[in-house]
Formats: C-alpha cells, sequence, structure tokens
C-alpha cells in the first residue's frame, strides 16, 4: 500500500448451484489465496454464495437462509485477515429479498449493497424475485448473520489511514446503464470499484464487456475489479466464462480471458487516482455516507507492467500511429501560424542533429499543407569551434535530400570578435564560450528571417526544457517552437518513422545517420574530428529524464515514488546508484531552470506533459526544491541498507 500501491483480485470460484456449503468453502479458497498474495481487495462474481442461476429456488426460504449462513462462515474465516471482501448474497432487507454484495472485513460485515438496476430482460429475469436498491436508499441498518450491519445503497468504504484507498460497490446491470452507481460513487471519493458480475457469454460479448470496463474506470478516473461468474452456474439456458478484469484509467492491468483460470489480479494506484481528480476541477462532487476500515500499511510488490518509455507506444503499429498524430499536429500548428501572420517563408537552424531535423520535415509538411513549394523553407547551418563534420555534412545532405534552400554562414570569426570584445580569452570553454555561439546562431536566424520576411522555426524539444538544457534567448527562443512539447525519446521515433516511412532513399540514409549520431550541442571544440560534448554524459540519460518528467510532472509523483518506479522499470540497465544521481540531477535543473520555461515560444501541445507557461505548467521561477530533495534523499541508496 505504500506510495498508493494497492493489490487487489477477482475471483470466479467453481460454485454448484445453491449448493452454499460447497460454494463457501471454495470463496474461502480464493479468499485464501488472494491473500497470500498480499491483496488488500479481493471481488467475488454476483451471488457467487448460492450460484447466479438457482432460479425460482432464490425465492426458497431454505436457500436464503443457508446463503446467511455462507456468509457468515467466510466473515468466520476473515477474522485476523486484513483483506477487503465482497461476496455476492440474496439478502432480506424490510422484507423484500434483494440481489447484494455482502462487504465484509476482518471477521465483520462492514457493510450490505444492494443492486439498483434489476434487468427484467432477454434471458435476465431479476425482477422476478429482487427488488431494486433504490427503495433502501432510506434504511441505515439491518440485521444479518446475527449483527446489526450498515445498509449501504449509497456509500463509499474508506480506509483510515490511507484515505486514497476508497471502495465503491456496484452490481452487474449497474456498469450497463447510463448513469450507474459507479458516477456518485467515484463522485464521492471511490479510487476503486468493484463489480459483482453475472454477466453470460455469447459470440462477441467479451469485446464489448471489455469496452465498457475500460470505459468505466477511464469516465470516473478510478480503478476497475470485474469479477463474472464462470462455468459452474447452471448450462440450461446460459453459460458463463468467468471474464474477469482490473482496470484503471481507461487501461486494462490484468484479464482472466473467457473460460480461463478465473482469477486474476494486479496492483492499483489509487495515489495516482486521486491526484489526477486534484488536478482535474471538473471533477465532479457528490457526497456520501462514510463506512471506514484500517489496514496496516505495509510495501506492495510490483508485479504491474511499468513502461521505461511512457511516452513511446510499444508496439510496431501503436507507434507508427502515435507518430502519424503527433507530426501531423506539429505540422499542423506550424500551417496555422504561417496563414495567420500571412508569412511565405520559413528559416530554421539545421545542426546535423534530431532535433533540427525533426522540426525542418515539420516544416516541409506544414509547407505541404498551405501548397507551398519546399522553396519556401530555408535551412542555416552556422559552424563554430565544436561542430564536426558529420553534422556539417548531415545537415546539407538533408536540406537537399528535402529540396529546401540551404545556406552556410559561419560564425566562428564573429564569435571571436564578441569574446574578445567581453574580455574573454576565446579559449576557455566555460559557459560564457558555449552561450555565445547559442545565441550568436539565434541573431542570425532571426535577422535572416527578418531580411526575408519569414519565421525562425524553433528545435528545442521538452526534455531540453525540463532540464533548461537551452541557451538563454539563445536557441531557447524563436518565432514558433515545433518540438516545444515533444519528449527525446519520441522525437527519435518520429525520425525514425518519417525515414522509414516516408522518406526516399536519399532523405532515409542521411537520416539514418543523424539517428546514429549522439546527441550534442557541439559548443565545445571536436578532438580528432569527433563529437566531444556528448550531453547525455553530462546530465544523464534521456531515457531516464524523460521517465522522471512523465512521473513528477503528469502525475504528481514524489521524487522516491518516481525513484521506487524507476528502479522497478530499468531493474538491469541502470543500477539505483545511478538512477538516483541522475533523478537529483533532474529536480535540480527542474528547479532551477523554469526562469527559461516561464518565457517560452508559442508551440503545439501534442501530448499530456506540456511546460508551456500559458498551458499545461504555471509554476513560480523562484520555488524552491528543498521538500522535494528532502523526500528523494529519504531513499538514497548509498545510505539504506
Amino acid at each position: 500500500m505504500k506510495d498508493g500501491f494497492v493489490k487487489v483480485a477477482a475471483v470466479s470460484p467453481d460454485v454448484r448451484v445453491a449448493d452454499c456449503d460447497y460454494n463457501s468453502s471454495q470463496i474461502i479458497k480464493g479468499i485464501q489465496r488472494a491473500y497470500d498474495e498480499k491483496c488488500k481487495l479481493v471481488v467475488f462474481p454476483e451471488l457467487s454464495v448460492c450460484g447466479y442461476t438457482s432460479g425460482d429456488l432464490l425465492l426458497q426460504r431454505t436457500l436464503i437462509e443457508a446463503a446467511e449462513r455462507a456468509v457468515e462462515k467466510i466473515a468466520d474465516f476473515c477474522r485476523g485477515k486484513q483483506i477487503f471482501t465482497a461476496v455476492g448474497a440474496p439478502v432480506v432487507i424490510c422484507g423484500k429479498l434483494y440481489n447484494c454484495a455482502v462487504a465484509i472485513y476482518d471477521g465483520s460485515i462492514v457493510g450490505i449493497v444492494p443492486k439498483r438496476n434489476v434487468p427484467s430482460y432477454a434471458e435476465f429475469y431479476e425482477g422476478r424475485y429482487f427488488e431494486t436498491g433504490d427503495k433502501l436508499d432510506g434504511v441505515n441498518k439491518t440485521v444479518y448473520c446475527g449483527a446489526e450491519t450498515e445498509v449501504c445503497s449509497q456509500a463509499v468504504f474508506r480506509c483510515r489511514n490511507m484515505r486514497d484507498f476508497c471502495i465503491g460497490i456496484e452490481i452487474c446491470e449497474d456498469m450497463w446503464v447510463a448513469g450507474g452507481p459507479a458516477d456518485r460513487l467515484c463522485a464521492a471519493g471511490a479510487t476503486v470499484i468493484c463489480n459483482l458480475s453475472a454477466s453470460d457469454e455469447t459470440v462477441g460479448k467479451d469485446d464489448y464487456r471489455r469496452l465498457l470496463v475500460k470505459s468505466a474506470s477511464g469516465k470516473c478516473n478510478c480503478a476497475y475489479v470485474y469479477c463474472d461468474c464462470g462455468s459452474g452456474e447452471s448450462s440450461t439456458d446460459l453459460v458463463f466464462s468467468a471474464h474477469d478484469m482490473i482496470a484503471e484509467n481507461g487501461a486494462i492491468l490484468a484479464e482472466s480471458e473467457p473460460f480461463g483460470a478465473g482469477y486474476v489480479s494486479s496492483e492499483v494506484d489509487v495515489q495516482k487516482l486521486s491526484s489526477e481528480r486534484v488536478r482535474q476541477n471538473t471533477t465532479p462532487s457528490y457526497p456520501l455516507k462514510e463506512v471506514c476500515f484500517d489496514c496496516v500499511e505495509e510495501q506492495t510488490a510490483l508485479t504491474r507492467k511499468i513502461e521505461k518509455m511512457p511516452f513511446v507506444p510499444q508496439g510496431d503499429s501503436d507507434r507508427k500511429a502515435r507518430c502519424e498524430r503527433v507530426f501531423a499536429l506539429q505540422a499542423h500548428g506550424l500551417a496555422k501560424r504561417m496563414r495567420h501572420t500571412g508569412c511565405k517563408h520559413l528559416v530554421v537552424g539545421l545542426s546535423g542533429g534530431l532535433d533540427s531535423a525533426l522540426a525542418l520535415l515539420v516544416m516541409c509538411k506544414a509547407a505541404e499543407i498551405e501548397n507551398l513549394d519546399r522553396s519556401c523553407i530555408t535551412a542555416l547551418t552556422m559552424p563554430c569551434f565544436g561542430t564536426t563534420k558529420r553534422t556539417r555534412s548531415n545537415a546539407e545532405k538533408l536540406a537537399r535530400a528535402l529540396g529546401v534552400k540551404f545556406n552556410k554562414v559561419d560564425i566562428t570569426k564573429t564569435v571571436a570578435r564578441h569574446l574578445k570584445d567581453i574580455g574573454h580569452d576565446g579559449v576557455t570553454g566555460d559557459v560564457a564560450f558555449e552561450n555565445a555561439q547559442a545565441r550568436e546562431r539565434t541573431q542570425v536566424l532571426m535577422d535572416y528571417a527578418n531580411k526575408s520576411g519569414g519565421l525562425v522555426v524553433g528545435t528545442g524539444d521538452l526534455s531540453e526544457l525540463a532540464l533548461g538544457w537551452a541557451t538563454y534567448n539563445g536557441d531557447h527562443m524563436s518565432m514558433y517552437g515545433v518540438n516545444g512539447s515533444v519528449p527525446k525519446t519520441l522525437v527519435r521515433h518520429l525520425v525514425r518513422y518519417y525515414a522509414e516511412c516516408v522518406a526516399d532513399a536519399k532523405a532515409r540514409r542521411v537520416l539514418e545517420d543523424i539517428l546514429d549520431t549522439p546527441v550534442s550541442p557541439e559548443l565545445i571544440p571536436a578532438k580528432d574530428g569527433e563529437i566531444t560534448q556528448k550531453t547525455e554524459e553530462i546530465v544523464g540519460p534521456y531515457e531516464l529524464h524523460d521517465f522522471f518528467l512523465y512521473n513528477i510532472v503528469r502525475w504528481g509523483f514524489s521524487p522516491s515514488k518516481t525513484f521506487r518506479l524507476a528502479k522497478y522499470a530499468f531493474a538491469g540497465d541502470f543500477d539505483d546508484t545511478t538512477i538516483y544521481k541522475w533523478l537529483k540531477t533532474f529536480i535540480s535543473r527542474f528547479f532551477a531552470q523554469q526562469f527559461k520555461r516561464s518565457c517560452l515560444p508559442d508551440g503545439p501541445k501534442v501530448g499530456s506533459v506540456d511546460l508551456s507557461p500559458r498551458g499545461g505548467w504555471r509554476m513560480p521561477s523562484d520555488a524552491c526544491k528543498s521538500e522535494w530533495i528532502k523526500d528523494l534523499e529519504s531513499c538514497d541508496p548509498t545510505k539504506i541498507k
């Protein structure tokens, strides 16, 4: 449960119709398995203690009383076990029969939740037996299993010492109707919705059911534990397949395929869900009664997949689709700016690196959208002290292959004169030495664009902005920044996508060499013609920084939680000390460099993380990092044994 992770399970036990004693023993086995796996929540199917397909036997006192004894047996087994258990049972309340979920914790029945939407159509005849749960909205208590018990027709179950762990319960049809209970339960703070279901299997129904579960978890920004009846139910007219699922915010975390094992478990991140609701000010609020329980907080072992590159889809088709969409967003944003300003000429500084290559590719697409010839684009290469033959050559080759204008403006003498003017020896590779080159390049680009009535397109990417790896009023500045919300790990895939799917053979060869070139600002003189200033050796690997950026900015995770996730995701790639070192670098630079992000040029937002001061990130430039560093230092691997 530490860091918001709670392990949950859905279990579809083998049942015998109307054999409550047998069914309770199978449910107990399921509880024990989930408990052994350190689950804090386990969900069973609708009417699981007696069998959903009991038919008119549900009207027999014998079955109803047997079901109550079965629930009592299950509750007794749960005594001393801190695992929240939801089982399905028929329960008589106020003289009427209800299809209920019975919530059990540490041996006590903490609440009874009636089904609100009772279907009586097609193969379902529940209205023949059960009242709808709304009839109990004014009822607070009933006697069940020999004790006074909460009736929770509208209530959530909240863990006192981990308030983000808040459970809401609905039953089968409640998910299939518009405006079901989950909407209100989540508006009341539930981060996990349990659905005790009895959805029979028909051709194609599993796809629709999966879509509903994903949609319910995404719409309500919650974790959704869906538990379906299995093949032990009567096959007189229907077949059930134990199609169990666990979803979180629109994504399936784990699934038991139809006619599969009937058991599924995973960790859900309730802290992330709560943080997202705080961030989204349109999340509704609907206060309901809270039934509280206590749970000892302990670290949950992670088994769910944590993506190393969260900005880059892993499947080839998904990655291609992402690249196509991002590329289109960048190009159409630039095209709109050209249309609005009446600009017919674009200028870019082409270094022979990834970022400027992507910017140029986007410019070519924008020109196409505006029905302009590529001759409207000028690519400038501006060699200076650190420029290598490889990058200079690639810049020219790419410009020629794409059919844009190309020009070289050697700034070496200009920068040398400037350094001399300010009393610099022109040799010491300090910040002034480096930044003078970047600022001169920006001046050349701006003035060249002014001369031709053009627009300077910026090349800096999101990862560089997060780290402040840009010269203030140098490469930090442009007239429109097309890469400003594209992280470095995605830049590489966008360029590769263009090389593989769009470019001709000549352009493809150049782009492939650019992809193989080390990332560098080339502000320090080369050694034997090779790049000496390699960015990732100075500030750290971009795959780590993009991981930090995504988890800290997008989800608001603490540094210690981010460190834990990074260790899990990058196990075998980086050791703990290396991850810790670069995470500390990321936090320090992120806070220190906000002033650069506070005055960014316009540019299109393409993903869920955006550092524009007008869009996704508003942060004071003089905010203190101390609390974040303190949190990270609590898990310093060099001090923890």
